[in-house]
């Protein structure tokens, strides 16, 4: 038996169950289409809200799965930039944070593009800036000159959890891996982003950045998958959410003989799992949208409607009078009178559960009125 799939007499001729994934596969393809088909109804200044929010969220928690955190402002003021959106607190943006962003934006916003050996080298350089991984020297733009071992623990006790191929064999084993990546097959856009995940990570073929590069790959082929440069979901986030899972599913399967439905499942199911958490998200986006329409000739200060955006949203705990002077700088008779005003206007009431203190919400009255 061979210790890793690569060296499998079948590699890389996958395969798989394919009765045990089709339904969960039928289950994300039906998703993807409701939630395009919701998000295409909606004004275009919420889509490309949406949109800047997922792609700031997908960078965010892609280099967070490797323990880096990115600044969030820097992200998104350098996605809104590059996209041409225009928002207030634009601010400065690091060189590392602009190639990470600079990357994800290549393989969402042209997912069309073919995938070489030189697009590849680019997103790895954008990636590495500097040519340093954190206090180490790397070769950047370029596949790796040396072996690769994926280890963890203290220096002289390290545990070896996977050894990648001989660095010798990386371009061939690249060239038939863009090769399968680039042609066209009858095999299904999403389960293709799933084989390519896996297929990417085993090869290993970068000094590092190896999981950043192979989840922007996965997001290029989902876009291809809906034929859509325009991300409503973070597979990113959910894979962070779900990361020791990840890394115990791609070690066991990394042992096997060529049948990866263990990896195919887990990955169709997190994604399924992504979808459900952008449907909740984006039944909020729906309500509020509602809300706004419903109230567009309601007068209104800018208090009030800081507040109820704030409670469109989510808004964590208790609505009392006290809370909202301090978020709207106020005094407490002036935030009264903002609350009473919305209560005679059916957007507020009096919640029921009493207490020494009175408790406001939002009623359900403001839809039919």
């Amino acid at each position: 038996m061979a210790r890793y799939i690569y060296q499998s007499d079948k590699w890389p001729n996958f395969e798989w169950d394919d009765k045990e994934i089709q339904m969960i596969l039928g289950k994300v393809r039906h998703l993807q289409g409701k939630i395009f088909g919701q998000m295409g109804a909606l004004g275009f200044s919420i889509q490309q809200e949406s949109i800047l929010s997922n792609l700031t969220l997908d960078v965010l928690k892609s280099s967070e799965i490797e323990g880096e955190m990115l600044n969030y402002e820097q992200v998104r003021s350098s996605i809104a930039r590059r996209l041409g959106l225009e928002y207030s607190g634009m601010v400065s943006v690091d060189k590392n944070v602009e190639g990470v962003v600079e990357m994800m934006l290549d393989a969402t916003q042209k997912y069309k593009d073919p995938i070489d050996h030189d697009r590849l080298y680019g997103w790895h350089a954008a990636l590495f800036p500097t040519g340093w991984s954190g206090m180490r020297r790397i070769d950047t733009g370029c596949y790796r000159k040396g072996e690769m071992q994926v280890v963890s623990g203290p220096m002289g006790r390290e545990k070896i959890h996977f050894q990648a191929p001989s660095h010798d064999i990386v371009e061939k084993e690249m060239h038939t891996f863009l090769d399968w990546l680039n042609k066209e097959s009858e095999i299904d856009g999403v389960l293709k982003a799933a084989i390519a995940h896996f297929w990417f990570i085993i090869i290993h073929p970068f000094d590092d950045g190896n999981g950043r590069i192979a989840r922007a790959m996965s997001d290029l082929l989902l876009a291809r998958s809906e034929g859509s440069s325009q991300r409503f979901y973070s597979l990113s986030n959910q894979i962070l959410t779900e990361k020791k899972h990840y890394y115990q599913i791609l070690q066991k399967v990394q042992h096997s003989e060529g049948d990866i439905t263990e990896w195919l499942n887990w990955f169709l199911n997190c994604l399924y799992r992504a979808l459900i958490n952008t449907e909740e998200t984006l039944k909020r986006v729906l309500e509020k949208a509602e809300f706004w329409n419903t109230h567009k000739e309601t007068v209104l200060n800018s208090r009030q409607r800081l507040m109820l955006n704030k409670l469109l949203d989510g808004f964590d705990g208790k609505l009392k009078t006290s809370k909202w002077a301090k978020i709207t700088k106020c005094s407490s008779d002036t935030a009264l009178r903002d609350i009473k005003d919305l209560i005679e206007k059916g957007i507020l009431r009096q919640d029921d559960s009493g207490g020494r203190s009175t408790n406001y919400e939002l009623t359900d009255e403001w839809r039919m009125q």
